[in-house]
C-alpha cells in the first residue's frame, strides 16, 4: 500500500530503492528511467506495482523514459512500451520451454 508523505507523490514506492534514500520527485530523464529499471525489475520478479505508481507511469509524459529505459530482457518493460503505444523491440529475456510448447496457453 501507498505510503503517505510530505515530500514525496504517494505512487513512489520507497521499497524499490533498498540501496539508497527514495527519491522525494523523478524530475530527470535519468531518475524516470532508473525508477522504471527498478519498477520493471520488480515486477517481473512478481511484486505487483501499486495501482497509484501504475496510473502515473501510464500518462503520456512518461514514453520519453519508457523509450530511454530498454530493459529488453523484462517482459514488464515490454509490457510498458506496448502501453505507451511505442514500438514493439526484441525480446531478449528467458524463453522458457514449459510455457513456449504449452498448446493451451493461447487459449488463456
Amino acid at each position: 500500500m501507498p505510503f503517505e508523505s510530505d515530500s514525496a507523490p504517494n505512487w513512489i514506492d520507497g521499497t524499490l530503492y533498498p540501496d539508497e534514500e527514495p527519491p522525494t520527485a523523478l524530475s530527470t530523464l535519468g531518475d524516470r528511467v532508473d525508477f522504471l529499471a527498478r519498477l520493471c525489475s520488480a515486477w517481473d520478479f512478481g511484486l505487483i506495482p501499486w495501482p497509484e505508481t501504475i496510473d502515473e507511469i501510464r500518462k503520456p509524459e512518461w514514453a520519453e523514459a519508457v523509450e530511454a529505459c530498454r530493459l529488453l530482457t523484462s517482459p514488464a518493460y515490454h509490457l510498458l512500451r506496448r502501453w505507451h503505444g511505442l514500438a514493439p523491440l526484441p525480446y531478449l529475456g528467458q524463453s522458457l520451454s514449459y510455457i513456449r510448447d504449452e498448446p493451451y496457453l493461447q487459449h488463456v
